[in-house]
């Protein structure tokens, strides 16, 4: 059995200042957002973020971005959130843009305990700087090292007592392979069910990659709200 949380706050009172995070989602879809509220409220700073990219101006990462509380971001995609924009130009955050799969590959290999990789992507572009390139049957690749964090921090439709999840649809996106790269990984759950409440064949995480679960109600705000005229 698994440390079922009672708070949010309760749940990430081990975060502290300086921590190296990962947190799943992609776009507003799937990420934990009361988990990332709770870390705006506890004030924790000078944390370095592993995402797919930083939410939007006022909601998920976004918040902790306003609030000056991310040192450094690593992830794939600016997306819609013009104060990340901002500092970035401004440079008062560090950033580390990465190709999507490349991004996404490094998560899984930190995950798999697999220290560095080879990738065609990002060859003879300012990404491959400083790196170490080889040629194998004749074409050129960058190594590219693994990403590991403290904590990871994910979002699930389903969990049981034992930590097993499901994640729902899109939902699932960046969230299995952060779970698993995480030393700590905490599951924020919209379902949590009894031990043996899911068919094994349809978990996506196994328990042995998390650590703690909180159910908890989600807004599940739109990122970019498209309607027919």
């Amino acid at each position: 059995m698994k440390t079922i949380h009672t708070s949010f706050q309760e749940a990430v009172a081990g975060i502290q200042d300086g921590a190296v995070l990962m947190v799943g989602g992609f776009g507003l879809c799937g990420i934990p957002e009361n988990l990332i509220l709770a870390l705006v409220e506890k004030g924790v700073k000078d944390l370095t973020v592993i995402s797919n990219n930083c939410g939007v101006d006022d909601w998920g990462l976004g918040l902790l971005l306003k609030n000056k509380q991310i040192k450094k971001m690593v992830g794939s995609y600016v997306g819609e959130n013009k104060e990340f924009e901002r500092q970035v130009l401004s440079g008062e955050i560090e950033v580390e843009l990465l190709p999507q799969g490349t991004l996404a590959e490094k998560i899984r290999a930190g995950g798999a305990g697999i220290p560095a990789f080879y990738t065609p992507a990002g060859v003879g572009t300012p990404i491959a700087e400083g790196k170490e390139t080889r040629v194998f049957n004749g074409k050129e690749y960058l190594l590219e090292e693994a990403l590991a964090a403290d904590f990871s921090l994910v979002r699930a439709w389903k969990g049981d007592r034992m930590g097993n999840l499901v994640y729902r649809k899109t939902a699932r996106n960046f969230n299995p392979m952060i779970a698993a790269a995480g030393k700590t990984t905490i599951a924020e759950v919209e379902n949590l069910v009894e031990t043996g409440g899911l068919e094994p064949e349809n978990i996506h995480t196994p328990s042995i990659y998390v650590q703690s679960l909180i159910k908890g109600s989600q807004e599940k705000r739109i990122e970019r709200l498209t309607v027919k005229s």
